[in-house]
């Protein structure tokens, strides 16, 4: 029997795959951040299809998409929005920015300059906007989807911690397969290449409301928070680790951990699904020690070594 969760996934996955080739696996990943209400950081080279993604789920979502491009120049004004005197009514006039959105694509962020990334902190975490002393809400379901290129990229900022541990997930976005890179060509290679499909299927309020309701139904075991805290605890106290994960890492792990466990139809979480969340969830909120990136050790083997190390509980 498909459950609502099941049948969201899989209604995402068929009008996604409809754009985009081959990203399941990012696809399900959104999936879970959207039910969570969490927001994604996509990590990759450029020319993978993310921005295409995030457009198509907007419209999937139902919701208004608006998209900011980092820029070494961008200011914070240009994300929030400003007032503007207007002289037929003799007084300032706000102008709303482009986060007043269901879905805010925020393209290559850390290109972006410390300040106007900083900007995006009180809508990412309070759904709200702070100008000129007065608040301005945000859609109930506001989501920010990021797109980051590798560090190694030139002209790029690193995000700073506090910032990172807004993104409920990091998903990082590879090359193709070969298959998928042939289907791709066959469908965009064309000198007016096949646009992307206007009809698409929209995940309705009620079904985002029952797979929510669904996910905080699901029996956790009293050993499973503290399997959690476990591994946030090890993170702490990692000699590799210069900042392990933060309470809002935790519970975001806990969260992720119920929706993937809705995703499979169970009826309750398991540790496996913990650890199957941990590198989406974990990764990007590690920050490694001096001695670490002296030795070339990655967030990923370091995540990878904690799982192994933390006993699972029976």
């Amino acid at each position: 029997m498909t459950t609502a969760s099941q049948a969201m996934e899989h209604r995402l996955q068929e009008t996604l795959g409809k754009s985009v080739v081959g990203l399941q696996a990012v696809i399900r990943a959104l999936t879970i951040a959207v039910i969570a209400r969490g927001h994604v950081l996509l990590q990759g080279p450029p020319g993978l299809g993310k921005t295409l993604l995030s457009k198509t789920l907007a419209r999937t979502l139902g919701g208004v998409f608006k998209r900011i491009q980092g820029t070494a120049d961008l200011m914070p004004s240009d994300i929030t929005g400003v007032h503007i005197f207007d002289a037929e009514k003799g007084e300032f006039v706000f102008r709303p920015g482009p986060v007043f959105a269901d879905v805010l694509l925020v393209d290559e962020i850390n290109r972006a300059g410390p300040k106007t990334q900083s900007a995006l902190l009180e809508a990412m975490e309070e759904r709200h906007v702070t100008i000129d002393r007065s608040d301005y809400p945000l859609p109930a379901d506001f989501l920010v989807i990021a797109t980051q290129n590798p560090r190694e990229f030139e002209g790029t900022y690193p995000l700073p911690e506090s910032q990172l541990d807004r993104f409920m997930l990091r998903i990082d976005v590879t090359y193709p397969s070969a298959d998928d890179e042939q289907s791709i060509l066959a469908r965009y290679g064309k000198v007016e290449p096949a646009a992307a499909p206007d009809g698409v299927d929209v995940i309705s309020r009620d079904m985002l409301a029952a797979v929510r309701s669904a996910a905080d139904m699901l029996h956790v075991a009293p050993e499973l928070p503290g399997y959690v805290l476990g591994l946030a605890k090890a993170s702490r106290e990692h000699p590799h680790l210069s900042l392990g994960l933060s309470t809002r890492g935790a519970l975001a792990l806990l969260r992720a951990a119920r929706i993937a466990a809705a995703l499979r139809g169970a009826d309750f979480v398991s540790p496996d699904d913990v650890k199957d969340m941990f590198p989406l969830v974990v990764a990007h909120r590690l920050v490694l020690a001096s001695e670490a990136l002296l030795e070339g050790v990655t967030e990923q083997t370091v995540a990878q070594r904690l799982l192994e190390q933390v006993p699972v509980p029976r």
